[in-house]
């Protein structure tokens, strides 16, 4: 608090003293005192006034300095404000007091809330995991099944299962700070056992899959990885035609190593390049070319995010699209975690 601002908020006070001050001297000199005792007496109202201004400026600059310091904390108590220094400053921390409670208790009954809805998620999603696993065991054993309707129910099984997957990841982007290791991972490990997972796919579409030779390591976590992986995996599979390419590489700079993933696919409308990542956006190819939840590379973009990873993507119109993942070299894995 600036001393104009504590005049500004006195300026009642200082105009009554002024007032005051010039009625004194008018009534004095009206009544024969002198000139030199009407001007003294009016100098020493004045810095009277001056003095009293001056103590109460800082007495409150004391407490509004206090209330400053405090408010650095991010979470700040009422109970950790400087005492009241009037009546007025105590009944406005009386009301703010017990409107904080109010706030912590619907904080606290909201908290208690999304708790018992992840958990009913959490216990769902791994509920219908089991039903999904007997289809699949019964889709093998059965025999008299024609192929081609077999393949058929084994890529909706599949559909399932990834929504199921991605509700499961989604549940558990909250809680990410307790549940990641990182390590140094071989990359072309964890592209390939996504590729394995969607080797139906592959398989039914005749699409070829290539990948660069050589090892290549980053830092990261093998099991979110291995999310978000297959979640650009999953998104070349569904807009590359059949006996269509994709491919995986690598490489790297004095900043950063980079994992791309490229298909031969429909491509991105440039116009909608910067909304690929956005929750729930499927875009021109999503509603004319498949049915898309516009999940997938969100959540893929929140897991990397969150592992101190970047995601980009470059494509252009009917000759493909590129995920690259952005591994930085000199970042500190202290700051992962909650964004």
């Amino acid at each position: 608090m600036t001393f104009a601002d504590y005049a500004r908020d006195k300026a009642p006070f200082f105009a009554f003293a002024a007032g005051l001050t010039a009625f004194v001297a008018l009534m004095m000199a009206v009544s024969g005192v002198d000139s030199g005792t009407v001007l003294y007496t009016a100098s020493a109202c004045i810095v009277f006034t001056i003095v009293y201004a001056c103590a109460g400026y800082l007495h409150r600059r004391g407490f509004y300095r206090e209330i400053e310091l405090s408010m650095d904390g991010r979470d700040v108590k009422v109970d950790h404000l400087p005492k009241p220094q009037t009546q007025g400053q105590a009944r406005l921390l009386a009301f703010v007091r017990r409107r904080q409670d109010e706030h912590e208790e619907r904080l606290n009954s909201l908290r208690a809330e999304i708790r018992e809805h992840q958990d009913f998620v959490m216990s769902w999603i791994h509920e219908v995991k089991l039903p999904i696993a007997a289809v699949r065991l019964l889709l093998e054993r059965e025999e008299a099944l024609p192929e081609p309707l077999a393949d058929k129910l084994e890529d909706e099984i599949a559909k399932i299962d990834s929504y199921v997957e991605q509700a499961l990841y989604f549940s558990r982007i909250d809680s990410f700070s307790k549940d990641y290791f990182i390590a140094e991972l071989p990359l072309q490990t964890v592209v390939k056992a996504s590729v394995r997972k969607y080797a139906k796919l592959f398989i039914n579409k005749r699409i070829a899959f290539e990948i660069q030779e050589g090892e290549f390591r980053a830092h990261s976590d093998g099991k979110w990885l291995a999310f978000i992986v297959e979640q650009i995996m999953a998104n070349a599979l569904k807009y590359t035609p059949e006996q269509g390419r994709i491919a995986a590489g690598w490489d790297e700079d004095a900043a950063e190593k980079r994992l791309w993933i490229e298909d031969d696919g429909i491509g991105i409308p440039p116009e909608e390049l910067g909304r690929v990542f956005d929750k729930g956006f499927t875009g021109t190819n999503g509603r004319n070319h498949a049915k898309s939840t516009g999940l997938g590379l969100y959540l893929a973009r929140q897991m990397a995010h969150k592992l101190g990873h970047r995601l980009s993507v470059s494509s252009e119109p009917g000759a493909g699209t590129r995920l690259t993942i952005h591994f930085p070299k000199f970042r500190s894995y202290m700051d992962v975690g909650p964004r």
